[in-house]
């Protein structure tokens, strides 16, 4: 299948996208508002373009109107300020709940019901079981498209990395933090690792299977064929 990318509309290589740039990391950004209400919310166009200074980026969409813009952007556009917190499979559900789209002045860290903790150098706080944080300020705001999309490049400050996790030599114990991706409208769990090369018999045990569910659902249900996801994916239920 060749698909030509200008005959799709904006949702349909969305979702092409989604479903094939796998998996992605989770950036679950913590905001505060000029009027001082947090925000919290995931986003899953999300990776690192820099290293000194270290820099994190971010792609925002419009709200499921297509025009309005997200308080979370709103909050990092009008104050320079975020932090991007590390999702583990014990913190899945609430960041799932987080993505819901709620009036500007709900603080989302109430409505789940996640405890905040203090960051150093900027105003928005961290989700405080999250083991990875990394407080940020804005290095730039650069539209994108014809969507009103926007990507965001936050440099980092301040890193809070939990104490058991961090190894020696500035190493990270990535194996133990259990950190969730995204998968189209569905979500994975990090949880193997490997190295090269594998033995063929590994492969040859492997070929031609699909991804296991931890869910307990058919191995071939998906979330994009249900009558309840939304265009981002995000607030599916059931």
């Amino acid at each position: 299948m060749i698909i030509n990318a200008d005959d799709l509309d904006a949702i349909h290589a969305y979702k092409l996208l989604v479903a094939t740039v796998v998996p992605r990391a989770i950036g679950w950004l913590s905001t505060m508002s000029v009027d001082g209400v947090a925000n919290l919310a995931p986003f899953s166009f999300f990776t690192v373009v820099g290293r000194k200074p270290p820099v994190l980026s971010i792609t925002m969409q419009p709200k499921s109107d297509g025009v309005t813009l997200k308080d979370t952007f709103i909050n990092i556009r009008d104050t320079g300020e975020f932090v991007a917190n590390l999702t583990t499979l014990p913190l899945a559900e609430a960041m799932h709940k987080s993505a819901a789209e709620h009036a500007p002045d709900v603080d989302e860290f109430e409505m789940v019901g996640l405890e905040k903790a203090p960051s150093v150098a900027v105003r928005p706080p961290r989700v405080a079981l999250a083991p990875v944080a990394m407080e940020c300020k804005v290095d730039r705001i650069i539209p994108v498209g014809e969507m009103n999309d926007h990507v965001i490049w936050g440099e980092v400050l301040r890193f809070h990395i939990r104490d058991d996790a961090y190894l020696d030599r500035g190493r990270v114990d990535t194996a133990a933090l259990a950190p969730v991706g995204r998968l189209a409208a569905e979500y994975t769990l990090v949880d193997n690792v490997f190295s090269i090369p594998l033995e063929q018999e590994i492969l040859r045990l492997r070929e031609g299977t699909r991804m296991s569910r931890l869910d307990g659902k058919p191995t071939d249900w998906s979330a994009v064929d249900q009558k309840n996801w939304s265009a981002s994916g995000s607030v599916i239920s059931g």
